[in-house]
């Protein structure tokens, strides 16, 4: 059974990925580093949702069973808990056939900018927001705010710092709110876009 918060956030389960991943294609359809991955819009929203679906909440966030949604899946956050955060050579082996599939002939640009986004990604422990997706339709609500809110207060309550990249000034304001800071600046590689990785000390 799944356990729902007073914030109406519960923790999601492995029969949710289809619909989480079909919020998170939509909620990062137009996003500048899904363009950048994912340059051939004629197939980006289906190629996305594969992604995310197969790979990214399969293979890496439900496993962790740190992946929250809200609303009936309107709002996805896929955190990675401490020492999860990156992945060895040996898992990413393991997800290149799976990665191969979804990404076609983009698979190798689409290595090239993890590795840019890898490199900067800090090695002391920390709970890690990999993407906070939600609902264009959905988008203003305050739903962003509320699955942040659950796992901040258990960093808070642990004394771990919590660690992002954030994809456009929106999604920057919004953690600037929420106590993260910026950690310096990313671009991707081959003029691609610019990220800003951020980082949360716990509040007492």
């Amino acid at each position: 059974m799944t356990t729902m918060t007073p914030t109406g956030v519960r923790r999601a389960q492995m029969q949710d990925a289809p619909a989480l991943a079909r919020t998170l294609a939509r909620a990062f359809a137009d996003d500048p580093v899904s363009v950048w991955f994912l340059p051939r819009q004629e197939d980006r929203a289906a190629r996305l949702r594969r992604a995310y679906e197969q790979v990214f909440l399969r293979r890496i966030g439900l496993p962790h069973e740190a992946t929250f949604s809200i609303d009936g899946h309107a709002g996805v956050a896929l955190w990675l808990p401490p020492g999860q955060a990156r992945l060895g050579v040996l898992d990413q082996l393991r997800l290149l056939p799976a990665m191969a599939v979804v990404l076609g002939r983009d698979l190798p640009r689409a290595l090239r900018g993890m590795s840019a986004i890898d490199a900067v990604h800090p090695h002391e422990p920390h709970w890690y927001l990999w993407m906070l997706g939600v609902d264009p339709e959905r988008q203003g609500e305050g739903l962003g705010s509320r699955l942040l809110a659950e796992v901040l207060a258990r960093c808070d309550a642990e004394r771990v710092p919590a660690y992002l990249e954030a994809s456009t000034e929106e999604s920057r304001g919004l953690y600037l709110r929420h106590g993260f800071e910026d950690a310096g600046e990313l671009r991707l590689p081959a003029d691609g876009p610019r990220m800003w990785p951020m980082w949360r000390e716990p509040r007492p």
